[in-house]
C-alpha cells in the first residue's frame, strides 16, 4: 500500500483519533506509460514539508545547493479511542521505553490492545552504563544488527534540539574518530581529527568525501592525484588501475543483490501470471557478462550464497524468452504491455553502469512484448520513492549488506515489516522468515530460508539478477587501503598520500540525501555517517566481523530474549556531552515509536527498523481494516 504522510502534534493525535483515521492512501491502478524511445526524466522534488499538497499537484523544485532539505515527518500512528497520558518531551525517557500505556503482549502480538508485529518489547536502563534490550523472540542476529550505522547514537538533548528545527538533517553530533565540519552541498563533506576520541585517534588531521557519479570522473581525479582513493572503479578501468604503478586496484568480492522490481499492490503485477513471466523474461547472464566487473555471477537466489543460510531451496528458473513472450501475448495480446523502467544514475556496487544497463533491460524486455520508457529519477528521489511504495512500474534497484546475515537481505525487503517497494508483505515469505530469525536451531533455521527462497519463486515479488564483484582505487602510497564489503570505508583509518599531507581525500558515487541516518537507506548516505558517528557495535575494518564500540560487550541470556549491554565510559560526543544510557534509549525511541516527535527524518519512513526489528510502535494504520473507517484519498 501507499502511505500518505501526515502530521499532528502528539497532544492532538489523540484527540482527533476518536473522529478520523488518517494513515494511508490505497494504491490505485498503474496507469501506463506510452511507449517511447527517449527516456523519461523525473526532477528531483525537494522533499516535501509537512503540509505537503495533495498527490497529482505539482512538484515543487529541486532546492538549489546549499539549501537545506526539508525534513520528512513519519506518517501518522495508528489513532487510539482515548487519549494516551503520551511524553510530549522525549527528555522525559530516561529509564525504559515504551513508558507510556501499557507493557507490550508478546503473546497476543499487541501493544495497548492494537496489533503490534514488532519483536522487540522493552529498551530499559537500569543504570547510566547499562542498556537492556528484551525481544519477544530470539533475535540471533542481535549483534549484527546493532553494529550498523542506522543505530548510531546521538545524544538525546542534541537530537531533540536539532529535531525542532530539521538541522540535525545537514550536520552531524557523534563520538567518532573523525568529527563533522561542514557539508558543502554538491562538492564534498569535510572532518577533522576529534582529540577526545575515546579510541584510536584518527590518523589524517582532517578528512574530505567527494561525490562523483561518473567512474571516468573519478578515475580522473585519481590519476591527477586530487584525491586518495575512488569507490566503484568502473568495470572498464580494472585493467588501467592494474596497469598503472602510481595507483593500486583494491577488490573485492560482492555481498550484494541487483534485481528487478515491481509492486504487485498496482496493476499489472498484481495479476501473479505477468509477474511469472518476468520470472524467466531476462537474459541474467548477459546482464553479468555485458555490464558488470570482475568477480560478478548470476544470482540462483535474491541473497549472495556466501551469506550462511542464503541458497537453501531451489535456485532461481533458467531463462526462456520464448515462453515469457508467448505469456504476456496472452494476456495482453499483441501489442503487449506498456509500462515504464524507473532507475537512478549514480553507480552503486551492483549496478556499476546505470543508464547502460537500464537500456539492455529496456531491449529484453521488448523482446518478451513489454515495452518500457526508461524513468531515470534523481536519486534520493528515487530511494523515497521506492521505500513508500510509490514506483508503479518496473524498476531496477539493488542491495549491499549492511551487515553479513540473511536476516538483512531476506528480512528487510520481505519480512513482517516489508519495505513497501514490493507492495503489501508476501505472507508465504514472511511467515517462514519469522520463523528463520527467531531460533538458532541449525535445521529449524534451513528449513525455514528454504521455504522462504521457494516462496520468492513462487510469488515473484522480484527478480534477482546478479551479485556484483567490485574495487576500490588509490594512490600507491596511501597506507592501509580501505575495501569494505560491507561499503564502510573508514577514511581515519588511512595515512594520506604524502602528496596530500595530513589530508585524506575520498570520492564516491553520490551525495547523500541528508546526515540523520536512522532514516537513510543509501550506501553513499551511510558512509558519510559512518566517518563520524558510532553504534553500540560495529565492524571490523575491510571485514564482517561484529565487534564493541560504544558497549563493551552484549551479551544475552541463554534463549537470546534478553540482551545487555555494558556501556563504554569516558566517551564525550562531539559537542562535549557525555554517552549514556538515555541517550540510548532516546536515539532508538525515535526510530521505534511512529509518533514520537523525534520520528522525523528525509522520507519520514525510517525503513530499517521495521525491516529488521519487525514494526514500529504506533505504525500507520493499514487501509480498510476491519472495523475501521475507510482510508482517505
Amino acid at each position: 500500500m501507499v502511505q500518505k504522510p501526515r502530521w499532528l502534534s502528539i497532544v492532538t493525535v489523540g484527540l482527533v483519533a476518536a473522529f478520523v483515521l488518517t494513515a494511508c492512501t490505497p494504491a490505485a491502478p498503474a496507469t501506463p506509460a506510452p511507449a517511447t524511445v527517449a527516456p523519461v526524466v523525473t526532477p528531483a522534488p525537494a522533499t516535501p514539508a509537512p503540509g505537503t499538497p495533495e498527490p497529482g499537484t505539482p512538484e515543487p523544485a529541486t532546492p538549489e545547493p546549499g539549501t537545506p532539505e526539508p525534513a520528512t515527518p513519519a506518517p501518522i500512528g495508528t489513532p487510539y479511542p482515548e487519549p494516551l497520558a503520551q511524553p510530549v518531551d522525549p527528555a522525559t525517557i530516561a529509564e525504559v521505553f515504551p513508558n507510556y500505556g501499557e507493557e507490550i503482549d508478546c503473546a497476543a502480538g499487541t501493544w495497548n490492545g492494537l496489533p503490534y508485529t514488532g519483536n522487540l518489547k522493552s529498551l530499559t536502563a537500569p543504570n547510566p552504563q547499562t542498556v537492556v534490550f528484551t525481544f519477544c523472540n530470539p533475535d540471533v542476529a542481535f549483534l549484527s544488527k546493532i553494529a550498523f550505522s542506522v543505530f548510531a547514537i546521538n545524544d538525546s538533548d542534541w537530537l531533540i534540539a536539532h529535531t525542532a528545527d530539521n538541522s540535525h538533517l545537514e550536520t552531524l553530533n557523534g563520538t567518532g574518530a573523525f568529527k563533522f565540519e561542514a557539508w558543502q552541498r554538491g562538492s564534498e563533506i569535510d572532518y577533522s581529527r576529534f582529540d577526545d576520541y575515546w579510541g584510536t585517534k584518527a590518523v589524517p588531521a582532517t578528512g574530505v568525501l567527494q561525490f562523483s557519479a561518473e567512474s571516468a570522473a573519478r578515475l580522473q581525479a585519481l590519476q591527477a592525484g586530487t584525491v586518495d582513493g575512488i569507490t566503484l572503479v568502473g568495470p572498464d578501468d580494472f585493467a588501467t588501475v592494474e596497469a598503472d604503478a602510481n595507483l593500486k586496484l583494491q577488490p573485492s568480492g560482492g555481498l550484494n543483490t541487483l534485481y528487478l522490481g515491481m509492486n504487485h499492490d498496482y496493476e499489472p503485477w498484481s495479476n501473479p501470471a505477468v509477474r511469472q513471466a518476468l520470472k524467466i523474461g531476462i537474459d541474467r547472464q548477459r546482464i553479468v557478462d555485458e555490464f558488470l566487473p570482475p568477480g560478478s555471477e548470476v544470482a540462483t537466489h535474491f541473497t549472495p550464497c556466501s551469506i550462511p543460510f542464503a541458497c537453501e531451496g531451489d535456485p532461481w528458473p533458467d531463462t526462456d524468452i520464448a515462453a515469457a513472450r508467448q505469456m504476456i501475448t496472452d494476456i495482453f495480446g499483441e501489442a503487449g504491455l506498456t509500462t515504464t523502467l524507473a532507475y537512478r544514475p549514480p553507480a552503486r556496487g551492483y549496478i556499476p553502469l546505470p543508464a547502460e544497463t537500464a537500456a539492455d533491460f529496456q531491449a529484453q524486455l521488448a523482446a518478451i512484448n513489454i515495452h518500457a520508457a526508461l524513468d531515470e529519477q534523481e536519486s534520493a528521489t528515487f530511494i523515497t520513492n521506492s521505500n513508500t511504495g510509490k514506483l508503479e512500474g518496473l524498476f531496477l534497484l539493488g542491495w549491499g549488506a549492511d551487515y553479513p546475515d540473511i536476516t538483512n537481505f531476506l528480512d528487510f525487503h520481505f519480512g513482517a515489516g516489508c519495505a513497501a517497494g514490493f507492495g503489501e508483505c508476501y505472507p508465504a515469505v514472511a511467515d517462514p522468515l519469522t520463523i528463520g530469525g527467531q531460533t538458532s536451531d541449525q535445521a529449524t533455521r534451513e528449513q525455514a530460508y528454504s521455504d522462504a527462497n521457494n516462496a520468492l519463486i513462487a510469488e515473484v515479488p522480484m527478480v534477482p539478477i546478479s551479485h556484483a564483484g567490485f574495487a576500490n582505487a588509490y594512490l600507491a602510497d596511501v597506507e592501509n587501503q580501505q575495501i569494505s564489503p560491507l561499503s564502510t570505508e573508514l577514511l581515519f583509518l588511512m595515512t594520506p598520500s604524502a602528496s596530500h599531507g595530513e589530508q585524506l581525500i575520498f570520492m564516491q558515487t553520490g551525495e547523500p540525501g541528508s546526515l540523520y541516518c536512522a532514516d537513510q537507506t543509501d550506501g553513499e548516505a551511510l558512509r558519510a555517517c559512518e566517518q563520524s558517528m558510532e553504534s553500540l557495535y560495529g565492524f571490523e575494518a575491510n571485514g564482517t566481523a561484529a565487534i564493541p564500540s560504544l558497549a563493551t560487550d552484549c551479551s544475552s541470556n541463554e534463549d537470546l530474549t534478553v540482551w545487555t549491554c555494558a556501556l563504554r565510559e569516558g566517551v564525550t560526543f562531539h559537542d562535549g556531552a557525555t554517552f549514556e544510557a538515555k541517550d540510548v534509549l532516546v536515539s532508538l525511541s525515535a526510530q521505534w515509536d511512529a509518533l514520537s516527535s523525534l520520528h522525523v527524518g528525509l522520507s519520514g519512513t525510517f525503513t530499517y527498523w521495521p525491516g529488521l526489528w519487525g514494526g514500529f510502535l504506533n505504525p500507520p494504520a493499514p487501509c480498510g481494516i476491519e472495523g475501521q473507517p475507510v482510508c482517505e484519498e
